[in-house]
């Protein structure tokens, strides 16, 4: 790969750092501006960006739980949008194509529902990006838009399969054997270690899964998918996807990169994608629409429509097919990639701000909330409790087992993972299901006997966020928090944080205490 793709990505990703953008609208940038200047796609580019999604889908797997894809508000919602979206945009793109069929190209009511068909899914790349950026994966929200992200890929691949005529091979059910092989392929994870093996294990298992999948002639994304959704259960599953993240972001740099080098488009077709990216809005309020009818929290409905407001990856690559079989004038591709670039850029922005703006303005958005909602979103109770632990990761679970051999019940511990939380229920510990970056749950919270809460996330802007709602829910009580690094402690000061330790100054300090107190009692021991 050439090097002026690294240093031109680079660029621009820094750029968009220094205006407080997310890195992904530089390196969205850089490819167009590589396009100006006589760059063109390459195999190399190519293979890297292919190789990001396909570990991407992976990770995902490694988080998804199959039996959420069955629920009503994933399945019922991901198929309804999908169908009134295909209709409502077919219309749209059909009358807009009246206004430039001169210009452009003729368009047929058979064009203008291919078109979108296409528009239909939202970006994976970009929701995921979003999500692990923000910590909010494995939130309410997060874990419905990666759902419906599911079931739209799962429509991708039946198109293609459609599209291209390609079948399935007959032996394709032998990938059911895959199932009973869950226990040998969770062993062989558990071997695998904490080093360097662990990344390359997580590599084989998605580009194995990739290259068995397309052998028998099903897409090998959906194998890669498959593969995680396998390994899901291993213990060492949230340890495996971190150790790919850093690898995961790299290669994906690839291919937003090739979103920009797709084809140099002339002023009309810019026109065109920007007039077609005035239908997000279209878009945003009908899954808003849909949630909210499915008895959702306005703020997940909202959250997850805002995040879902784009166009995708895989509208791409269903325009590409279309294309290769003539149903699509090639111009159409360089739209697509056109309008799917700005939407990415569309959605960023606008979910950076996303919790704030909800906050301001909550009462507004929920008073399309249905009376009664759905089981799992009835707000918790703390019970006894006069400490509250944020975040259960490992040095959230750790302050709250201090905490519990001292105070029992007198501690509860938050976190929006499900399973971590059943794990401490399980153990007879006090422990609830909640997002911390929620201001409802603050305000439907009984927090008046609280007396201290840390805050045990990792990012910086989540335990600000979190401070400033539990000020408006009047809390009075005191707030800790961790910081990674020393520049990170003054800013929270100044939101708040009564007191912030340094995760790695007081992880060292413990260490030495401890293993004074160690000795000390080894000498006396001796003596």
């Amino acid at each position: 790969m050439d090097i002026m793709f690294l240093l031109v990505a680079f660029g621009f990703g820094l750029i968009a750092k220094f205006c407080r953008l997310p890195p992904l609208i530089g390196f969205l940038l850089a490819g167009f501006v590589l396009n100006a200047v006589g760059y063109s796609n390459n195999d190399t580019l190519q293979a890297i960006a292919d190789l990001g999604i396909t570990i991407m889908l992976f990770t995902i797997g490694l988080k998804l739980n199959i039996k959420d894809l069955l629920k009503r508000e994933i399945l019922v919602g991901a198929v309804a949008h999908t169908t009134l979206w295909i209709a409502l945009c077919s219309v749209c793109v059909f009358v807009l194509g009246l206004i430039f069929t001169t210009t452009i190209f003729d368009l047929t009511w058979h064009t203008a529902l291919m078109i979108g068909f296409a528009f239909s899914f939202s970006s994976t790349v970009c929701v995921v990006k979003i999500l692990d950026e923000a910590g909010e994966t494995k939130t309410r929200h997060g874990k419905l838009a990666i759902g419906i992200l599911v079931i739209q890929d799962i429509f991708a691949v039946l198109f293609l399969v459609f599209a291209t005529g390609k079948l399935p091979s007959a032996w394709a059910a032998l990938l059911l054997l895959l199932i009973p092989l869950r226990p040998l392929l969770h062993r062989v994870v558990a071997r695998a270690g904490h080093g360097e093996m662990l990344p390359l294990t997580g590599f084989i298992f998605a580009l194995g899964a990739y290259h068995l999948f397309d052998y028998f002639g099903v897409k090998g994304d959906l194998g890669a998918l498959i593969a995680g959704v396998l390994l899901a259960s291993q213990a060492k599953a949230s340890e495996l996807s971190k150790s790919l993240m850093a690898f995961k972001d790299l290669f994906l740099i690839g291919f937003f990169l090739t979103i920009g080098l797709t084809a140099l488009p002339s002023l009309e077709l810019v026109s065109f994608a920007l007039v077609l990216c005035l239908l997000l809005p279209i878009k945003l309020l009908l899954f808003f629409g849909l949630f909210i009818s499915l008895r959702l929290r306005a703020r997940t409905a909202y959250l997850t429509s805002l995040m879902m407001s784009n166009y995708s990856e895989f509208g791409l690559i269903v325009g590409a097919v279309a294309v290769t079989g003539g149903i699509l004038d090639a111009q159409w591709l360089v739209i697509l990639a056109i309008a799917t670039a700005f939407s990415f850029i569309f959605t960023s922005i606008l979910y950076k701000k996303s919790h704030q703006f909800y906050s301001h303005n909550k009462d507004r958005i929920k008073c399309y909330e249905k009376a009664i909602p759905l089981k799992q979103d009835i707000y918790p109770s703390l019970g006894p409790a006069k400490v509250l632990v944020i975040g259960m990761g490992r040095v959230g679970k750790g302050a709250f087992n201090a905490i519990h051999t001292q105070l029992g019940e007198g501690v509860c511990g938050i976190d929006s993972d499900s399973e971590k939380i059943k794990q401490l229920a399980s153990l007879g510990k006090n422990a609830v299901i909640g997002d911390g970056e929620d201001i409802d749950l603050w305000e439907n919270l009984d927090i008046t006997n609280i007396e201290l809460v840390l805050i045990a996330l990792p990012s910086i802007q989540d335990a600000t966020n979190i401070t400033q709602q539990l000020k408006q829910a009047n809390y009075t009580g005191r707030i800790a928090a961790i910081a990674r690094y020393e520049d990170e402690v003054e800013p929270l000061i100044n939101k708040g944080v009564d007191r912030v330790f340094n995760f790695f100054t007081e992880a060292g300090l413990g260490f030495a205490e401890e293993s004074l107190q160690w000795a000390k009692v080894c000498s006396k021991s001796k003596q």
